[in-house]
């Protein structure tokens, strides 16, 4: 038996100010993007939240290579 017990930690879910800000965009770029669903969230009842692990992916996926 291990001696440290195993919890699985949860991602702390962005709001929509919070995520704006680490894009430096704003909020109503977010909205936009939401509401176009060109960007991963999750809805829960009325609240828009963004995992953190989501958004890198979907950063990754939308990154441009340099023009040479």
């Amino acid at each position: 038996m291990p001696d440290t017990p195993t919890t699985t930690t949860l991602p702390e879910l962005l709001d929509i100010t919070t995520l704006a800000k680490h894009l430096g965009v704003t909020t109503r770029h977010i909205r936009r993007l939401v509401h176009e669903k060109r960007i991963p969230y999750i809805k829960w009842g009325h609240l828009i939240r963004f995992d953190p692990a989501d958004i890198a992916t979907w950063i990754e996926d939308n990154r441009r290579p340099a023009a040479n």
